[in-house]
């Protein structure tokens, strides 16, 4: 098997998942019916989020989506759920997108750009 590099792994993941917008992003993120996760570590989160957004890091993601797991998330249960997922600048965020569609979540997306480009766009952050 081919070794591949973060870079590689990252890129097959985005052209395996949908990436959106901040705009879009931010345009929806006071809907309800939309589940904003912020894969970034808890010190990132703490530094500034999106409002609204719940933070699960990218390492315990796939533990916290399984209702089997005693540290389960309710809100992650329904794969059937609209899920934006975030981290700092687009890439781990891409890769638990790509975890989540391969455990059969049908509706996940990545913001592209990450943080960094909701706060580039000059949105509000949460803190």
């Amino acid at each position: 098997m081919k070794s591949l590099t973060l870079q590689n792994l990252v890129s097959d993941a985005k052209s395996n998942i949908t990436e959106v917008s901040a705009s879009k992003v931010r345009q929806v993120s006071q809907d309800k019916t939309y589940l904003i996760v912020d894969v970034r570590e808890p010190g990132e989160f703490a530094q500034g989020h999106i409002n609204g957004a719940i933070n699960v890091p990218r390492g315990v993601l796939e533990f916290r989506a399984d209702p089997n797991y005693p540290g389960g998330i309710p809100s992650l249960y329904d794969k059937s759920a609209v899920i934006i997922l975030y981290c700092r600048s687009g890439a781990r965020s891409a890769l638990a997108a790509q975890s989540l569609t391969i455990l059969g979540y049908k509706a996940v997306v990545s913001m592209a750009g990450g943080f960094l480009a909701w706060q580039e766009a000059s949105y509000p952050i949460a803190s």
